[in-house]
């Protein structure tokens, strides 16, 4: 086999043909695990709004997407609202996300129809382990900083800002952060959507 010539058209032509090569991997790839990364997520979503709303038999009957700029930042809320299996209203399970002390941190918070919160999540995060990760367990309920069973109509603070929740220790900031995205999460909730984005009813499935 004769061996290519080392002219500069043999190498883009070279190079090209693995670029194309390579990108057809990676498209097929890509499309394999589609799929199964998709499923992944919704079962995390799906684990996490039973977490947060504390019961294991509902129904996602609404899901609204509600955005709002924050000091030139665009935060994203998505409102679950949730019945049980007989169509009772148990409230919401809402994604809410704000900066921490690391960057953003988000958290899905479940709230009862009047507005108390139910539980909480950390689903992401990049506080200090040890420290401001600790909000994973600090405010669920029983901890030092329980916020179960409170309401944010009244905005929740840290008590070193007069408020009535125990900040993590040493992170203070992560403790701001996580109760201001708890508060929007309620103010999400409770307000009317204007330019909300419905999705179709669906199915929680154990």
């Amino acid at each position: 086999m004769k061996k290519l010539e080392s002219t500069l058209t043999n190498m883009v032509l070279v190079l090209t043909s693995v670029a194309v090569i390579m990108g057809g991997i990676l498209a097929l790839v890509n499309h394999l695990t589609e799929g199964p990364i998709s499923e992944v997520n919704k079962k995390k979503t799906d684990d996490g709004i039973k977490a947060v709303m504390v019961c294991d038999n509902l129904v996602v009957a609404q899901t609204d997407t509600v955005k709002q700029d924050i000091n030139g930042k665009e935060y994203t809320y998505i409102i679950y609202q949730v019945k049980d299996a007989q169509g009772k209203d148990l409230g919401a399970a809402v994604e809410s996300t704000t900066m921490g002390f690391g960057g953003d941190l988000k958290v899905m918070v479940g709230f009862a129809p009047e507005g108390t919160i139910l539980g909480y999540t950390l689903l992401a995060h990049t506080e200090t382990p040890g420290l401001g990760a600790k909000a994973d367990k600090w405010f669920q309920k029983g901890e030092k900083g329980d916020i179960v069973g409170k309401s944010p109509a009244e905005p929740l603070t840290v008590s070193k800002d007069g408020g009535q929740v125990d900040a993590i220790t040493a992170s203070t900031i992560t403790s701001r952060a996580f109760l201001l995205a708890v508060n929007n999460a309620y103010n999400a909730y409770k307000a009317t959507p204007v330019d909300a984005e419905t999705g179709a009813t669906k199915q929680i499935e154990n």
